[in-house]
């Protein structure tokens, strides 16, 4: 897949070494991948540049994944369209359906497996693989 053609992710994580992890399996699949330290961060970055998806950790500083996508969600389209794929260490019934109530697209527990990230985040990019 061409640059051109590759969709763009926004990878939302406190954590380096997730970031990392994240953007290898999502470039290795064919996304044009950036990053976000938190939610703040992260709306600056949608409010500057399209994405044809957001994966957001919930747990984060400054502000967290749940509060970053109720806000996102609040704004004009097209940018409170970008699908959100959330991640969590939280397994729970209650954590899927915060974030579903926050307007998640899907919730997947961490950690998450290569192939199973890269797939989710194609199906929701409308490319599967």
């Amino acid at each position: 897949m061409s640059e051109a053609a590759a969709p763009r992710v926004l990878v939302v994580d406190d954590a380096n070494l997730v970031r990392m992890y994240y953007r290898g399996v999502l470039e290795r699949a064919g996304c044009a991948v950036d990053e976000a330290h938190n939610g703040v961060e992260a709306m600056e970055m949608v409010l500057r540049r399209p994405y044809g998806l957001l994966v957001l950790d919930v747990n984060m500083p400054k502000m967290d994944g749940l509060t970053f996508l109720r806000a996102l969600r609040r704004r004009e389209a097209p940018v409170r369209a970008i699908p959100a794929l959330v991640t969590s260490t939280e397994a729970g019934d209650g954590d899927r359906a915060a974030a579903r109530a926050a307007g998640a697209n899907l919730y997947l527990v961490k950690p998450l497996a290569e192939e199973a990230l890269a797939a989710h985040a194609l199906a929701l990019l409308g490319r599967a693989r």
